[in-house]
């Protein structure tokens, strides 16, 4: 802020400097307006419609801007809502299974189900074991 005072002050004193320097009169016509002054005063009054013209163009792109980080502002601020959220499940899932490590808990074994595989009817076929309980494909109904 401080920076920006001093480059005012050093702006505003090239200006005296620069209007104390051109006092010849001018004329300047437009259309049907005619207007007389010194140099200084002209140039100064063309500088500062130059930058009005300029900040009114500018000005749509700027407040764009300006609209579009306060929606990436928002969204952020909801973001971490959510992730502050996630945490919180995160931490209580992680209480919860050390509380269950600490009892011990452990669920019960699921009983294996009685199966015969191919492996095991080839093999009791081929030691000896009776071939006729090996049902084949043609004794099927």
């Amino acid at each position: 802020m401080q920076l920006m005072l001093i480059f005012g002050i050093v702006v505003a004193i090239g200006a005296v400097v620069f209007a104390l320097q051109n006092l010849a009169p001018v004329t300047v016509t437009l259309a049907i307006w005619t207007f007389e002054g010194s140099l200084a005063l002209v140039l100064l009054c063309a500088l500062g419609l130059g930058a009005l013209i300029a900040g009114l163009l500018s000005s749509p792109a700027v407040i764009r801007g300006q609209w579009t980080i306060g929606r990436q502002r928002s969204r952020i601020a909801e973001l971490e809502r959510q992730l502050a959220a996630q945490e919180q499940v995160r931490r209580n899932l992680e209480a919860e299974l050390a509380q269950r490590s600490a009892l011990d808990v452990t669920p019960a074994p699921i009983p294996e189900k009685p199966y015969v595989g191919l492996r095991a009817l080839l093999s009791a076929a081929d030691a000896g074991r009776n071939p006729a309980a090996v049902p084949r494909d043609e004794d099927k109904p």
